[in-house]
Parts: C-alpha cells; structure tokens; sequence
C-alpha cells in the first residue's frame, strides 16, 4: 500500500512538473536516439508536443501510462527506442503484443509456400530500413501474400497471437509509415499486383494493391488513358500505398485527391475479415461511405488489397512552360492568372526557389537549366493538358505574353517536344535525389495558405543563417510547400532549432503538418499541431474499434498513449 501512494505521489510531481514547460524536470524528454550507425539520421520530436497533450490528461490516465522508479521520481521505460536527438519522443514497445516463435513460421509457410516467408537476413535489412535512411526496424520476418485470401489468413492469425504487423508497398515513404518501429512482422504487397479489369467507356481501372504506379501509367498509356496521380516515386511505390496515404502528386490541381478518385476498395482488417467495397460507380449513396476511412488511414485501419479508380482519358495536347519569377509575390500573381486565364487546361503548377535549382544543377547529372542567362530568384512549372494543340498552345502564349508584359515573368521556355519537356519535368521531380546527394536533409511536408508558404521558409533562413541550407518547393497550385534543410551532416543544434518551430508556425498560420506524405512514425506525436484533441480521441476510438489488440502498423499515425 505504501509502494502504490509513493507512486501516485510521485506521478503527481511529474505529472506537474510537465506541465511546466521550463522546469528542469523537462530534461527526462531529452534524450538521444539509439542508431545503428553514424548516417543514420537523429530525427526529433518536439517535447512541447508531449506537455501540450499531456496537460489535458487527467492524472489517473498519466500514472497509467508509465512504469515509475520510485527512488527518483521519474519515468523509466524498459524495451523501447528513442526516435530524436534533442526533446525526443520516446517510443516504447506494446508489452501485449508477443514475438514470433516456431510455431508461427510453421504455420505461415503452411498457408503460404516457404518461398513468400522471407527471412533472409539481407532482404530484411532492405525492408526494415526506409529510403531515407532515418528509420530502422528489426523484423525478423517479412510475408509476402499472393492474394487476398492469404492475407486474410496471415491477420487472423497474428491477431490472435497479438503478432504487430506492418504493411509495406514499395516502401518509399518519407515518415517512417511503412517499416518496422520494432520486431512487427513485415506484410509486403509486391505479389498482388495483377490488373483485374479496365473498362474503356467509363474509364474505371480494377486492380490489386501492389500494383506499381509506373506500371498502371503504362498499362494505361496504350488504352489511350492516364493515371489521376502522378509521383516523382512512381517507379517504385504502389497503388495501395499511394492510396494508404492519399498521396497528393504533380497534377492534383487537375484531378484533385484519392478522395475522389478512389470509387472503392478491398480492404482486409486486423481480424482478418474482408470488407468488400469494391464498387466501380460513381454514385452510391446507401449509407456510409466507408473507403473514406481508409484512404490516409496508412494501413492502422486496415490493409487494402484491391482498388477501382477513374482514370481519366488521355489527351492529344500536353503543353509545358518553364519560367522565372522576381519573386515569390510574382509567383502568386502568376497562379491566380493561370486559373483564370487556362482554366480547364491547367493540369500542373509547380514552384521552385534559386536554392533547390543551384541543388539540382549541381548534384544531378544531364541537367541543364532551361534559362541559362541567369539565375533567378523563383522558378515555375505550367503543364497545360487539353484536347486542341492548335487553340491550347495559344491560350498558353497569350497567358505567357500577358504574364511577361505585367511584368510577372522575367524569362521563360515553352517546351518544343517529349524530351525538352521531359528535361523542364526532370528538374522538379529531381530535387530530392539532388538534395540527398548534398548530405544531411531535414524534410518537412506542409499545407499552408499560397500567401503564406515562402513566410516560412525565409524566416527559417533568418533562424539557421549560414548554418544551414534552406530549400523551398512543391505545388503551389494546391499549396504544399516541402520545405527542406540541407546541412553538411545533422546536428542537434539545427535540430533545435527547426523543431518544433516549424510546426509551431505552421498551426499558428491554420496549415497542416502534413500535406501528402502521411504522419507515420516521424509526426503521431505531433498531430495536435492539426487536429483538435475531440478529433484525435474521436480516431483513436475508430482505431480501437476496427483493431482492438492494435497490431496494425503500431506506433504510427496516433499517439501512443491513446490506443495501447
């Protein structure tokens, strides 16, 4: 009895002092991430986060949460990984969920063939680790389904094991969404990847999940239609995982989202039931529509397994124009004219600053800057798609000659073939290639007012100076800004510096932490900065209620704390 009121009295303390945001007790938050080499990145998260949500959790729910050492009054956590550098969250393994044994290999190579349970040592090391290199898993074991009744069969099962499990499509991800936090058995899609059918009066495509984007692009190409979404990652990422995160992508000006795209899913949940929304119409008002779920959800809800989308048709004129602005209000300018001047053609509107083409020129082989008279302090790329070459390429000269007679453009190149406009494309698309090959990167992915996206970047040039380098790009047309800090090698000083200002800023000004690449991993912790504390509970309890034991995709997308 007396050990349980030392405990209480000491939560209580702590409790307190959390909410104290300059109190030195703060220092238990701060503390260094465990890597397994020096490339990796120390990737932080802010404390001011964990006090912000904690302050509104009752004490009796914080004791809860944390084991306690009573001879110093302060949080021990045992098994767990420690994702930052400065004021990092700390990630703790679920003690409920179990580890893999014998009897679950045996089982899994029963249903599936001993080929589809990798557990090769090297292909594993590939799967656990993300393409940026910051996130690293320890999966022993990785289980690559050929169809939807297998999967159902590999869930039911690790559901009543309480086996954590992580969906992975071609595991491009850029917040730690789709590999390991721990030991959670990788559920890889690659197999699932046959087109189902495509109807060419309505343009609906069927197909399984771990279809490649690149590769629907082309299927598609040669019935004389396009893929709604485009991506720089399309050569690796798939279906499910574009849809698993809403992935947003070049010509969402045109298309708008997966929201609206998506006609319906196959999705198998946590228990292993298959939920058939498979649907190929376009209006069906029976109810709840409950792909919506899905689609962002990053596989915590549910894995999908096939999908039907509109496609739209493909069209005879595609027009491309690379420009030069003075500056980032020229730029505005030059958006608001291009809706209303191109109207139904405008298919792209891409932005870039002097900093991101002096990376792409420098670090990119074969690229060659379009304007070579000078470099300018912004950059745009108009896509024009329409149905009339002769009646577009004059609506786009007309808009260009009034932009350059207002003074909006100082320079400019219209694409005069496939390969110009190809090389106009290569540029926006190979920033990040060109950014990584530049050392260290700090990447953030943001929806804010078009007016107020470039304030963010140069006041974070104001806060790092000379220490850093700050890069700003993205789709202004749908304002996401990616903004990008590029260092010689990362520093817990830049760090500090950077978080958690930039979310900070970014609520302040009613944006979005994140804009199209998901929260995963890099930002559960951070979704207060977007989302109301009713909002998040309100997730957590459709969470709780579709994955009771939690296995789906652990640790990622909601904090902790509110589904363990």
């Amino acid at each position: 009895m007396e050990n349980h009121k030392a405990a209480a009295a000491a939560a209580a303390v702590a409790y307190r002092l959390l909410n104290q945001t300059k109190h030195k007790s703060n220092k238990i938050l701060h503390q260094r991430r465990l890597i397994p080499n020096s490339s990796q990145l120390n990737r932080s998260s802010s404390a001011s986060g964990f006090i912000q949500h904690y302050a509104s959790v009752p004490l009796n729910q914080f004791v809860a949460s944390y084991r306690w050492d009573l001879r110093k009054s302060s949080l021990i956590h045992t098994h767990h990984r420690k994702f930052g550098s400065v004021a990092s969250t700390i990630v703790e393994r679920n003690p409920n969920f179990s580890t893999i044994n014998h009897d679950d290999l045996i089982y899994f190579d029963k249903i599936l063939g001993a080929k589809k349970v990798i557990q090769d040592p090297e292909q594993l090391q590939t799967a656990n680790t993300d393409w940026m290199h910051k996130y690293k898993g320890s999966s022993k074991l990785m289980l690559q389904p050929e169809n939807t009744t297998e999967l159902s069969q590999i869930l039911e099962y690790c559901n009543s094991r309480r086996l954590a499990v992580v969906p992975q499509g071609g595991n491009t991800g850029l917040v730690g969404g789709s590999v390991p936090v721990f030991d959670e058995i990788i559920i890889n899609t690659r197999r699932m990847n046959s087109v189902i059918s495509f109807d060419q009066v309505s343009g609906v495509l069927v197909c399984e999940a771990g279809c490649i984007l690149e590769n629907l692009i082309s299927f598609l190409d040669k019935k004389g239609f396009i893929m709604p979404l485009d991506l720089g990652a399309k050569g690796s990422c798939q279906i499910g995982g574009n849809i698993s995160t809403n992935a947003g992508g070049l010509r969402l000006v045109r298309y708008g989202s997966l929201h609206g795209t998506v006609l319906g899913l196959e999705v198998v949940l946590a228990n292993g039931s298959v939920i058939d929304m498979l649907g190929t119409l376009r209006k069906d008002n029976t109810g709840y529509d409950l792909k919506h779920l899905f689609i962002g959800s990053e596989g915590s809800l549910g894995i999908i397994t096939k999908v039907s989308i509109l496609t739209p048709p493909k069209l005879s004129s595609v027009n491309i124009a690379f420009l030069a602005c003075e500056d980032y209000i020229s730029c505005q300018k030059l958006l608001f004219q291009a809706k209303r001047r191109l109207g139904e053609i405008l298919s792209a509107f891409e932005f870039l600053d002097s900093q991101a083409m002096n990376l792409v020129l420098h670090h990119l082989d074969g690229v060659r800057n379009p304007l070579p008279s000078s470099i300018y302090n912004f950059y745009v790329l108009i896509e024009t798609t329409g149905s009339n070459e002769s009646n577009d390429k004059a609506t786009l000269e007309a808009f260009l000659l009034h932009a350059m007679e207002n003074g909006l453009v100082s320079d400019g190149a219209l694409a005069q073939d496939f390969s110009q406009a190809s090389s106009f494309w290569h540029i926006r698309e190979g920033i990040p290639e060109a950014l990584q090959k530049a050392g260290a990167v700090y990447k953030y992915d943001l929806s804010l007012p078009v007016e107020k996206m470039y304030d963010l970047v140069e006041e974070m040039r104001t806060r790092l100076g000379a220490a850093a380098n700050v890069v700003g790009y993205g789709h202004l047309g749908d304002g996401n800004l990616h903004l990008n800090v590029s260092a010689r090698q990362y520093d817990d000083a830049i760090l500090a510096q950077i978080e958690p200002f930039v979310y900070e800023w970014t609520s302040q000004h009613r944006g979005s932490i994140s804009a199209e690449h998901g929260l995963g991993l890099m930002k559960a912790e951070k979704i207060y900065y977007s989302k109301s504390s009713e909002t998040v509970q309100l997730m957590a309890s459709v969470k709780k209620l579709l994955d009771p034991n939690g296995i789906l995709n652990p640790y990622k997308v909601i904090p902790s704390s509110l589904v363990s």
